[in-house]
């Protein structure tokens, strides 16, 4: 696969992944948010559970996929969904967001330097920081949200999640199709989340619009957009896609810009040129390795 090609697939993905809250925005206020992560697990794992059984090669791969990444992945990305919504109700939306997604590649980079030995460029890291401290301005800036540890452990946990299913979906990436990856990873962990329909109020999911939007929620926000980035673990190191990945904070922005009227202020503008800037650097690194 060209790695330009597996770029634009993650960065695809997170601009779905961006459309998340504009999604949650009209679901009614007396939604659940753990519920909301159960339902788009559960949707999303049936749309990638569609594609995968579509293509033969795909449908007859399940038998190849590796057990332990499959456990690894499908637990972290099921813990990640309600860790996450767990942060943004303790530490609020900027702080959650922003410890969550901006830890995520330093999780990664831990990792592949304590056990793998590798350890990134110069170049890497200075687009990681540009990329994460953006990513930060562009969530938190006009945020009034006071700090707690449970709130800022739970965050770093959802990141830590998040690190860990990406890194365990990369190893199974040489075994099977990605279609075939993703549908296992998720059609495990709904089944792991399935609890939660048991222990908070669902009725607010089956009034008015909150079906259709829940729909569109799970199909384009959660199965499209995973299958893009499991597609895109074929090319690109864990690493670089958790920060490409950094992308959907940018697209929410961008939707409550244009679509909800929030005003464009000086500090999320130095945010998003940041972020920009960030992920230029780091899906440039190989090209500029070879000249």
């Amino acid at each position: 696969m060209p790695r330009a090609l597996a770029i634009l697939a993650v960065l695809v993905a997170a601009m779905l992944w961006g459309t998340t809250g504009t999604f949650q925005s009209t679901l009614p206020e007396a939604r659940e948010p753990l519920v909301v992560g159960a339902v788009r697990l559960w949707v999303g794992a049936a749309s990638l559970l569609l594609l995968a059984l579509a293509h033969p090669a795909s449908r007859r791969a399940f038998g190849q996929v590796p057990r332990g990444p499959l456990l690894l992945a499908g637990g972290f990305i099921a813990a990640y969904n309600l860790l996450f919504f767990a942060a943004v109700t303790r530490a609020g939306v900027g702080i959650g967001t922003a410890l969550t997604i901006g830890s995520a590649p330093l999780w990664v980079a831990l990792y592949e330097a304590a056990f793998l030995r590798q350890r990134p460029t110069a170049r890497k890291a200075l687009g990681q920081a540009f990329a994460i401290l953006g990513a930060a301005l562009l969530v938190l800036a006009g945020q009034a949200e006071s700090l707690t540890l449970t709130g800022i452990a739970l965050a770093l946990a959802a990141g830590l999640s998040y690190a860990v299913y990406s890194l365990a979906s990369s190893a199974m990436s040489p075994h099977a199709p990605s279609n075939t990856i993703a549908a296992s990873t998720f059609t495990l962990a709904a089944l792991l989340v399935t609890p939660v329909f048991a222990l908070v109020p669902t009725g607010w999911a089956l009034t008015g619009t909150a079906p259709a939007t829940l729909l569109g929620l799970g199909v384009l926000s959660t199965g499209l957009a995973y299958a893009l980035y499991t597609w895109g673990l074929k090319a690109l190191p864990a690493s670089t896609a958790v920060t490409l990945a950094l992308a959907e904070p940018l697209t929410a922005w961008l939707l409550a810009t244009f679509l909800i009227g929030e005003p464009a202020t000086p500090l999320k503008l130095t945010g998003a040129a940041l972020l920009l800037a960030g992920l230029y650097v780091v899906t440039s690194e190989k090209r500029a390795e070879g000249l």
